[in-house]
């Protein structure tokens, strides 16, 4: 990923998610998300994803979804569930 010349993969991973959801909070009545965004907490907008291997280590995993995506949550409902 691109990101990765100018920074980690975790500080790629904190923008793309909670540094995004702070600029979309900032545009007030535009906001189409009426709730706390990039946090994972109770009362939180959360979807999740697990995925199969480091991506902190290697940030490609995230490049191949329907490989390496285990658990989709979105608005906590379960939308892809490999695990056994």
């Amino acid at each position: 990923m691109k990101l990765t010349q100018w920074m980690t993969p975790a500080q790629a991973l904190k923008l793309v998610t909670h540094d995004n959801a702070q600029l979309l909070a900032l545009s007030g009545p535009r906001n189409p998300y009426p709730g706390r965004l990039g946090v994972v907490e109770e009362g939180a907008l959360a979807d999740l994803l697990l995925v199969d291997g480091d991506s902190l280590a290697k940030l490609d995993l995230l490049l191949d979804p329907g490989k390496t995506f285990v658990v989709i949550m979105k608005d906590g409902a379960i939308y892809k569930s490999t695990l056994q």
